[in-house]
């Protein structure tokens, strides 16, 4: 990692505290697990698989959570340069702009200059990844019917963020020797979603081309 990356990352510039699992519950665990297997080096496409005898539902939440601490992070480092000015509105190039929708203020699709959507964004992940009732923390305590549901907008918003990042900031990326570090979070991202289809594949257009190079 360069040195000007190292100063960023250890500004840690996310917008909010990181959700942690704590010590000794089943997602801490799962966690460990899911770290080890990418510190052995081990295949992207083989680490993202379920471990044996592990559900599902707890695997997902387990990445849901450090994805959003990580492409929080990867964020952080360009948000300098992604500005109401800049980024009038939230996009990937020209033909794809994302509008926001919650169930509070805005109920309709709204266009919003990028650095609004994100803070918005991070807001409302982070309010879903804190709610016992939707990512119980509590081995035992069962996940509600609605998690994939939740799970899936969560990640395909979050895809969102890197394909705003590639489109219309690489370049600073580049410049502060990120370019690897976030190839290899997108690539654990991207091999994660689509072992367990969890994106719409229409959602994952905008980056086509450079994931067809990067991950085939």
């Amino acid at each position: 990692m360069s040195m000007a990356l190292k100063q960023v990352f250890n500004k840690d510039r996310t917008f909010r505290p990181k959700r942690k699992f704590e010590p000794g519950t089943q997602r801490f665990e799962l966690h460990k697990k899911a770290q080890a297997s990418l510190n052995a080096g081990l295949d992207l496409k083989q680490a993202v698989q379920l471990p044996h005898g592990e559900d599902l539902n707890d695997w997902v939440a387990v990445h849901v959570v450090d994805f959003f601490n990580r492409i929080n992070l990867i964020y952080g480092t360009i948000n300098d340069s992604c500005t109401d000015q800049t980024c009038p509105v939230m996009s990937g190039g020209p033909k794809y702009e994302y509008r926001w929708q919650d169930e509070q203020k805005y109920k309709k699709p709204t266009a919003l200059p990028a650095p609004k959507y994100m803070s918005l964004l991070m807001d409302w992940i982070e309010v879903q990844i804190n709610n016992e009732q939707i990512f119980p923390t509590n081995v035992g305590t069962p996940f509600p019917k609605t998690f994939m549901q939740v799970a899936k907008k969560i990640l395909s918003r979050l895809f969102r963020v890197f394909v705003h990042v590639y489109i219309h900031h690489f370049d600073c990326v580049s410049q502060m020797g990120a370019e690897a570090h976030v190839n290899t979070c997108y690539k654990h991202f991207y091999y994660f979603v689509t072992e367990f289809n969890l994106i719409d594949h229409k959602e994952l257009e905008p980056l086509k081309e450079m994931t067809s190079r990067m991950c085939h």
